[in-house]
Formats: C-alpha cells, sequence, structure tokens
C-alpha cells in the first residue's frame, strides 16, 4: 500500500493526477486499511471453536470483600450492581463487569469470553468435539486452559 500511496503522490507531482482524483482515491484507500485488520483477522479464526468478541468479566477471589469493594469503586470507578454475603459484582461497562468471590487466598477465579452467537449446548458440545470437556452450569459453560486456569464462555449480553 506504501508503493501505491507514492505512486499517486509521484502522479499528482508531475500534473497526471488532479488534486479531486488524488483525494477521491483516499476513501478507498482508508476503507482497505482500516478492513485490512478484519479481514487478517476473520481469517485467522476461521477453524477457531469459538469467536470471543469481548472479555466479558473477571472474577478474582479476595480475602476482604469489603475492602476490595472499595478499592475498585474508588480507583476505577466500578459500580456495585449486586453484593451479597461472600461476592460482590461491579459494572464496569454495559455488559462488562469484575465478580469478587470472598476466599481464604487472593487469586483469579476465573474469566469470561463474550462469544459470537452463543449457545451453552452448542458451547458443550463444541468442546467436547475438540477434546476438551466442559462444565455446564446452567447457560455458562466453563473450561481449564493448559495450565488449569478456568474460562468461561457465554453471550456478550451475560450481565451481573
Amino acid at each position: 500500500m506504501q508503493g501505491e500511496i507514492t505512486k499517486w503522490l509521484d502522479d499528482y507531482d508531475r500534473g497526471r493526477l488532479s488534486r479531486r482524483q488524488l483525494i477521491a482515491l483516499l476513501p478507498g484507500f482508508a476503507g482497505a486499511m482500516a478492513a485490512a485488520p478484519l479481514l487478517a483477522h476473520a481469517s485467522a479464526r476461521a477453524d477457531s471453536t469459538f469467536t470471543g468478541t469481548d472479555i466479558n468479566h473477571i472474577a478474582l477471589t479476595v480475602t476482604d470483600l469489603d475492602r476490595a469493594r472499595a478499592f475498585y469503586e474508588r480507583h476505577l470507578g466500578l459500580e456495585v450492581a449486586r453484593q451479597g454475603r461472600n461476592s460482590c459484582f461491579l459494572k464496569c461497562a454495559e455488559h462488562d463487569f469484575v465478580a469478587l468471590f470472598k476466599g481464604e487466598k487472593p487469586a483469579m477465579n476465573h474469566y469470561c469470553y463474550a462469544i459470537e452467537q452463543y449457545d451453552p449446548g452448542d458451547a458443550v458440545r463444541k468442546l467436547k468435539a475438540v477434546g476438551i470437556e466442559p462444565r455446564r452450569r446452567g447457560d455458562r459453560v466453563y473450561f481449564d486452559d493448559p495450565d488449569g486456569l478456568e474460562v468461561q464462555v457465554a453471550a456478550k449480553t451475560h450481565a451481573v
């Protein structure tokens, strides 16, 4: 693409391309440049089990639920969506959140990817087909990554 721009500028400098013609070429170039990463990403994931669109939420195990909640409220501006005795869910966007679970030692509990065209039954079938043993809890599906970290998949609209 760099060579194409250089040619256009050279043609403009030599009078073979008017300013109007040069300007007319730029939107197409900009569109092609914007689409290139998307096309590359789409082709790279054509054989993936799922298409993750977002990190829906991260769930953390914390030793002091109130202290952790106050930290995330104060320093990240998160708002409590729901709190129980042993858990607290903090909204950070329309469908994104941080889940805090009371436990004995701090750790990442799990993380969740929003999946395009999510269906829990289909997710279980796909995971089993590639040799991964999923755990289904209602409309949520969990499985372990190669290091034993728990991964969840859910719909983009999965909320607190």
